[in-house]
This record gives C-alpha cells, sequence and structure tokens, in this order.
C-alpha cells in the first residue's frame, strides 16, 4: 500500500476507478466545490485514470483514491493540483463520499497526503480554497493545521449571489 493509516491508505488510480468517478464527478451536488458545471463522460474519465500514470512534475497534479485499510472499497478521492516544483506547493482537495462521511477519514487523508507532499515531495506548503459557507471543510483543514490566510471576495458565482473563498495554508 501507498500512504497507510489506521482507517484508511491512499493509492494509485486504477482502470476500474473510472466507473466510480463516473458517479462522483457526475454528482451535481458537488459541484459547487469542485468548481465544475458540465457532467464528465466515462470516455473522458476512463482516458483520465489512463493518463493518471504521468509524473506529477510532468502533469502537475496527482490523484489518489482514498480506500478504507480493512475492506479495500474505495471511499473517496484526494487530489494535488496546481503543483509548483519551483516554489516548492501544491493546492489539495479532496471528496469522501456521501455514506463515509464523519468517521474521521477525511482527517486521516489529510494528514497522510501531508506527510506525502512534505517529506517525498519536499513541498514547504499545501493550501486549499474553500467557499465560505462550508464550515465542515474549512474546520476539517483547520483540524489539519491550516490558517485562514486570506479571503477572496466575491470570488464565486452561486444561484443566491455571490460567496466569498477563504485561502487557507500548511507551511511545512
Amino acid at each position: 500500500m501507498f500512504l497507510k493509516g489506521e482507517q484508511v491508505f491512499l493509492r494509485a488510480l486504477e482502470p476500474a476507478d473510472a466507473n466510480l468517478l463516473y458517479e462522483w464527478e457526475n454528482d451535481m451536488s458537488l459541484w459547487p466545490v469542485s468548481d465544475t458545471i458540465v457532467p464528465f463522460s466515462r470516455f473522458v474519465l476512463s482516458e483520465f485514470v489512463k493518463d493518471a500514470t504521468r509524473d506529477i512534475y510532468d502533469a502537475r497534479q496527482l490523484r489518489l483514491m482514498i480506500a478504507q485499510t480493512k475492506s479495500g472499497e474505495a471511499v473517496g478521492a484526494l487530489d494535488l493540483f496546481d503543483f509548483s516544483p519551483l516554489h516548492h506547493r501544491a493546492g489539495i482537495g479532496l471528496v469522501i463520499h456521501e455514506k463515509y462521511r464523519r468517521k474521521g477519514f477525511a482527517l486521516e487523508t489529510l494528514h497522510l497526503a501531508q506527510h506525502y507532499a512534505f517529506y517525498t515531495l519536499m513541498l514547504h506548503q499545501l493550501y486549499c480554497n474553500i467557499g465560505k459557507s462550508n464550515s465542515e471543510s474549512i474546520a476539517l483543514f483547520q483540524k489539519a493545521g491550516y490558517e485562514i490566510t486570506g479571503t477572496k471576495k466575491e470570488w464565486m458565482k452561486r444561484p443566491e449571489g455571490w460567496e466569498d473563498v477563504l485561502f487557507l495554508q500548511l507551511l511545512r
């Protein structure tokens, strides 16, 4: 196993994950936090999985599946994106499927990802952008040690109006 904790481990994408990603990426309830407004085809996601073997230094991103340690069942996905070897930083985001939330999987995943980012990739910082109304995600990242270091005013357009986005960072 790649990075293993008590409850979850992180692993590379497998061809069979394309169907699960199809389900998750096309869940419209997740679109506001993933900045998506159109569905993904099975073909596009199959190609994405095939391309996921590219090195993070080449692709500038890395998607890993989050799986339960006991069963091996996938419970979510983690992304390192906007990887900058020059500035030693990357963005981080994760999704835990709804039926697996509030079990500690997300926090353990963040700790595993932070260890990989800081001690394998030798990054100096990880960052994320979270809508101000997403109090659960803000609390999660703060519990993992991230600090709110800025606000992007009226950054995202929502059906109910503009929303500020908080910028959070974790420095090594």
